[in-house]
């Protein structure tokens, strides 16, 4: 398959402008809000480092539609609210991410601004292809660090949700899901997606 030349001038640009503005390593917070107030990449920022994430697959927007219809779906008559990216997630000073979603029960939650959030009660992440690491490890230990209570995996690879709940300090697997199962919030009681019917989305024509 031909590589996407104009994601690449994209991706290229906004290197250059980053490294033009402040070299890495030297990125502050008013410094990324500043950049991502301007861009419409997704940028994430850890201790002066800024990490510009790739565009996402129509197949990662689809899925991630479905479980936003869903969530947003059960939350609504209760007075809460689901928001997908792009959002910016402060982890705490010097780091930001940005979900693909995240998950209040009250849709006037403290931990909102207009700029960034300062903590969520879910967040989800669909595992991009570039490097699932980055889901799996780095993320788990960045929403653990913000003391985000719940964190969904969603992996197309597997065709699995994984969903972890917060223990003292870190992560605990409450289950895998895959295609047959139905996987369900610990901290929204009620709610749960068919796996199957989350990936199905992915491939609708």
């Amino acid at each position: 398959m031909a590589t996407p030349v104009g994601a690449l001038v994209a991706q290229e640009q906004v290197n250059g402008l980053v490294e033009q503005v402040f070299p890495q390593g030297c990125w502050l917070d008013s410094d990324y809000l500043w950049l991502t107030d301007r861009s419409r990449h997704l940028v994430e920022l850890t201790d002066g480092y800024l990490e510009i994430l790739p565009m996402p697959t129509r197949s990662h927007q689809r899925i991630l539609a479905f479980l936003y219809s869903a969530f947003q779906a059960f939350l609504r008559p209760k007075g809460g609210e689901a928001l997908f990216a792009p959002l910016r997630l402060r982890i705490r000073p010097g780091k930001f991410r940005e979900p693909d979603l995240l998950v209040v029960r009250d849709a006037k939650d403290a931990r909102s601004s207009d700029r960034f959030w300062t903590g969520a009660d879910v967040v989800v992440e669909v595992v991009s292809p570039d490097n699932p690491e980055r889901d799996f490890v780095q993320k788990r230990h960045d929403y653990a660090e913000a003391a985000i209570a719940e964190y969904w995996i969603v992996d197309p690879r597997t065709e699995s949700i994984t969903v972890l709940k917060l223990g003292e300090a870190e992560y605990v697997e409450d289950g895998v899901y895959g295609r047959e199962e139905q996987a369900s919030s610990l901290e929204l009681a009620g709610f749960s997606v068919d796996v199957g019917n989350v990936f199905d989305a992915g491939e609708a024509e």
